[in-house]
């Protein structure tokens, strides 16, 4: 089936049904118009998958969705249009240009905390750059990946854009085929794998991993707002965020309040019950449950702590005085598990930060600009925010992506568009002025090695708009100068003639 369903969207994709900028337009959309009419089907779906809030699904993913929609709809007459290259001396009258062009077909892996944000933003990047897409949607999400399966074939070209759902073998089978791009969002162990079986048809791919996101608190700031924010972030989802705040470093002199805001901001959240409130989630399945609860032995939480197995419920934990080579900070938590790691000071922070693989985020709670920037110059993340959590990755003007263990590629926005499209370089010439090119043939000598080698060297020229407008300007003027000037002469000329016409003319 998933060898038919590839086949299928090959097919499709080279019979050129893609490439017109209309018919992108009318797939984004169509696709638009799904999110729309099904917001209630998928926002039931996916508290059947995590116990999530009906108010969150739209919030936390089909909001995103909309908005990539939109400014791809908006934009993509700018996205793919030629654009103008700079130019040398040797090619300042040609046509210097790159075209962005389809890869072909893409394979995109969804992952199952949110899965119709992670799955969907992809897409419509795919469909936008023109490529065909097979979409796998994770089989953990059971309800989502149904759902989607059912949707997408109503709304959009069914051959181009197929959903193929199953398990680890269906996603194997899938990996032994040949792709242009696979988009990949899930854990760094599997992403190992898929790079693994990509490699084997040299294919590229990107990569949207996770890993341990620090948040470093610093002392001076407002710690009752830090924690406020810090808080939504941790536990929003039931903790299954990719960039949600892995654990905190604070000073030892504040680690009591910061416990206690967290606590105050927990029970303002949740109630003095989270097992009973609408807005908290549930742990996707057993598996996972007992992982994240695995996690916890040895340690005695200063918040939380409970669990329920048969619900795969486990309260918002806080752990404190964390020692940082436990196992507790060896792998991503994605779970509600918050450990706080003391530090002695912003270097310290920095030391702990940098000694590790490299974080998807990374979250700085500092109100002296000075430190901040420094904080920032001398650590690495795919990303950074300051004095928030996670609002970066709504701003699709913004790449999303990892760096190392965390991911490679990025995505949102023009950003999407870009990484699955080929930049084609083009350079188109005439055949006249064919004496330009005369110092590049052989037979060599000094002379021509010399001129060959100038032009070689020449700075590019920016040809823009308003470059060239000065160029034109400045030829016009030129121009008419040295017209000028020919005149003053032929003037002079003359006159000095005239005279000597009535010179010899008295004599």
């Amino acid at each position: 089936m998933e060898r038919q369903a590839v086949q299928r969207a090959r097919e499709a994709f080279l019979s050129g049904r893609t490439r017109p900028v209309e018919f992108r337009l009318q797939q984004l959309h169509a696709l638009q118009r799904m999110i729309t009419e099904k917001e209630t089907e998928i926002s039931t779906a996916v508290k059947q998958d995590i116990n999530r809030s009906q108010y969150d699904t739209p919030l936390l993913e089909l909001i995103g969705i909309e908005n990539e929609i939109k400014l791809a709809i908006e934009k993509l007459g700018e996205w793919a249009a030629p654009r103008p290259a700079e130019k040398n001396i040797l090619t300042i009258s040609d046509e210097v240009y790159i075209q962005p062009q389809p890869l072909g077909v893409v394979l995109i892996i969804g992952a199952w905390n949110y899965p119709w944000a992670l799955t969907l933003n992809p897409l419509v990047g795919a469909i936008a750059a023109g490529n065909a897409a097979v979409v796998k949607p994770s089989e953990l999400s059971e309800y989502s990946a149904l759902l989607l399966r059912a949707l997408l074939p109503r709304y959009l070209d069914k051959d181009l854009y197929p959903v193929v759902i199953g398990g680890v073998s269906e996603t194997q089978d899938l990996l032994r085929l040949t792709f242009d791009h696979i988009f990949f969002t899930g854990s760094s162990s599997v992403g190992k794998l898929v790079m693994e079986a990509a490699a084997r048809h040299l294919t590229p791919v990107t990569l949207e991993l996770g890993g341990k996101s620090p948040c470093y608190i610093d002392k001076n700031c407002d710690v009752r707002i830090a924690c406020r924010r810090i808080t939504w972030g941790k536990f929003v989802n039931c903790g299954q965020t990719c960039i949600a705040p892995d654990y905190i470093l604070c000073e030892p002199c504040i680690q009591g309040r910061v416990v206690e805001c967290i606590r105050q901001t927990l029970l303002e959240f949740y109630g003095a019950d989270p097992k009973c409130s609408p807005d908290y989630g549930r742990i996707i399945n057993q598996r996972h449950f007992n992982r994240v609860m695995s996690l916890m032995e040895g340690y005695t939480p200063v918040l939380g702590g409970q669990s329920d197995a048969s619900q795969c419920y486990i309260a918002p934990t806080v752990l404190k005085d964390v020692p940082p080579h436990s196992r507790l900070m060896q792998d991503e938590i994605f779970g509600p598990l918050l450990p706080i790691v003391t530090v002695s000071d912003m270097d310290d922070a920095i030391h702990f930060i940098n000694e590790r693989e490299k974080p998807l985020a990374l979250y700085i709670f500092c109100t002296d600009k000075k430190a901040t920037k420094r904080m920032i110059e001398e650590t690495t993340s795919g990303g950074v925010m300051v004095n928030d959590v996670m609002i970066h990755y709504t701003l699709s003007s913004l790449p999303f992506g990892g760096v190392g263990q965390s991911g490679m590629g990025r995505y949102h926005g023009k950003h999407t568009f870009d990484q699955l499209s080929h930049h084609r370089a083009c350079l188109v010439r005439s055949l006249g002025m064919e004496r330009v090119n005369l110092a590049r043939y052989p037979p060599q000598d000094r002379r021509r090695a010399r001129r060959a080698r100038m032009a070689l060297k020449s700075p590019l020229i920016d040809m823009s708009k308003r470059t060239l407008v000065w160029a034109i300007a400045a030829t016009v003027i030129g121009c008419g100068l040295l017209v000028t000037l020919l005149v003053i002469l032929l003037i002079a000329a003359g006159l000095n003639c005239t005279c000597w016409y009535w010179r010899g003319f008295y004599n």
